[in-house]
């Protein structure tokens, strides 16, 4: 029989009388389980806990909570190869590979929040009114919502949990209806180690995530998605005023100076650009090359993608697997089918194979600025190549999209690196590299990109609100 994924609800799984979703391997198109699209009943029952849950991991020293997230953090890293193998199964993504590019990366950003547990600091008290002492508390926010997307289910989990509980809030999470695997082996692993109600995961797909957003209990809502979602859940929270954590879509360019190291710039980019089959709000999607190496940088890059980068199943080796599920495949295909004629395809272009939902690698030049390829999101293998010929020029062309969540600048002049950094207006901005992370670091942007941080103590402040307390000396 077909397994049947469950709530974590109040530490405890728990079935759901919703109607049931199939879970699809998309490298081959088979059916391998089953989850739940919770009902309206069950969400409240996940408030209800975290909100019980909530005083108890408020009031918990720094230090209790600190011991808490590294004990998850070494229960994970102890099952990294069953994470990975529920990770691949979910998203078809190379199975080699997984335990270095997230597992171990999900260990290390628990662990980075476990360590900000202590740091939940206020400004120190001064006598700013004659007669009075002020000093600032910085408290948890309360219950908050989370949904997360299907592109890396467990390491964007891990992003909206971390600081969350190391701050002292309790949490209601949806993972994506098609990747919700090791979400719920999380919770599980967490129902031995946190307070039941702290941590609480339901399933379901947009109308669950509706749920979860317009409930009166949560007081913060953080999701990572995309554009639309995140439009519709800041109109549902200004309804009843609560904070938002949007971390949106992208259309990250990749600046290329005629002094660039052409080879590491195509390699680079190659790889920023079809990681994860380019299913990354951070992925190289637009490549802006000077004029004068235009020509040259685009048969290197081909050459590159055509002997290096290739798409097939988990274990056959390949840099990327299947896009997410087969509506992802037609909108990835829709894009390509719908290049204006003065587009080209330098390579790929094409579905790859009639089973599973594997893309080509491809890349296109000849696009002009006001082109859907361009200015819209693919979340997928394609990559686009223009010129220009001024460094004014690279810069409204970078710019001149809706998104703004991530950039690269390529270039051997120091003082060229240090204008494009400050023109580029975008949250991270990269030079001669393109899609690395750190969990010291903030991950957000602006514009369509949406607001707040993930990872870094500035993502940790983000789950945190400011108290004044004034007390008389008399």
């Amino acid at each position: 029989m077909t397994a049947v994924l469950q709530n974590i609800i109040d530490g405890r799984p728990t079935a759901s009388d919703g109607e049931l979703l199939d879970l699809i391997d998309p490298s081959t198109g088979e059916v391998y389980g089953q989850a739940p699209i919770s009902t309206a009943a069950e969400v409240d029952a996940a408030f209800a806990a975290a909100s019980r849950a909530f005083p108890a991991w408020r009031d918990a020293t720094p230090a209790q909570r600190q011991l808490a997230l590294f004990r998850l953090a070494d229960a994970l890293a102890e099952h990294a190869e069953e994470f990975a193998d529920l990770e691949s199964r979910d998203t078809g993504k190379p199975r080699a590979t997984l335990v270095s590019d997230e597992i171990e990366q999900s260990v290390d950003q628990l662990r980075f929040f476990a360590g900000a547990a202590r740091e939940l600091n206020g400004r120190a008290a001064a006598e700013y009114a004659e007669g009075f002492t002020s000093y600032v508390r910085r408290e948890p926010i309360g219950v908050v919502a989370q949904v997360t997307p299907w592109n890396y289910p467990l390491n964007m989990a891990i992003w909206k949990i971390g600081p969350a509980l190391a701050a002292g809030n309790t949490i209601v999470l949806k993972p994506s209806e098609t990747t919700p695997s090791t979400t719920v082996r999380l919770a599980e692993l967490a129902a031995g180690i946190l307070p039941a109600g702290v941590f609480n995961v339901v399933l379901g797909d947009r109308t669950t995530g509706a749920l979860l957003t317009e409930h009166p209990v949560p007081q913060l809502v953080a999701i990572t998605g995309s554009v639309r979602a995140g439009q519709a859940v800041a109109e549902s929270a200004s309804k009843q005023l609560k904070r938002v954590h949007l971390e949106l879509g992208g259309k990250a360019p990749a600046v290329i100076f005629a002094d660039a190291d052409l080879q590491r710039a195509a390699r680079g980019i190659a790889e920023a650009a079809f990681f994860n089959a380019g299913q990354d709000c951070t992925a190289a999607t637009r490549v802006l090359v000077h004029s004068s190496v235009h020509d040259e940088f685009v048969r290197t890059l081909v050459a590159h993608v055509e002997a290096e980068i290739r798409t097939g199943a988990p274990d056959s080796g390949a840099f990327y697997g299947p896009l997410n599920n087969p509506a992802q495949l037609e909108r990835v295909a829709g894009f390509v089918e719908r290049l204006p004629e003065h587009a080209r395809v330098e390579t790929g272009g094409r579905r790859q194979g009639e089973t599973g939902c594997f893309f080509e690698p491809t890349v296109v030049t000849g696009v002009r600025q006001d082109d859907e390829v361009v200015q819209n999101e693919v979340f997928g293998p394609v990559l686009t190549v223009q010129p220009f010929e001024t460094e004014n020029e690279a810069v409204e062309l970078a710019n001149g999209v809706p998104y703004a969540l991530a950039a690269s600048t390529w270039t051997t002049e120091h003082a060229t690196a240090m204008r494009m950094t400050r023109a580029l207006d975008f949250g991270c901005v990269w030079v001669n590299a393109h899609i690395p992370f750190v969990s010291d670091m903030p991950h957000g942007g602006f514009k369509q990109s949406g607001y707040g941080k993930d990872l870094s103590v500035y993502g940790f402040e983000d789950y945190t609100r400011l108290k004044h307390v004034m007390s008389s000396l008399e």
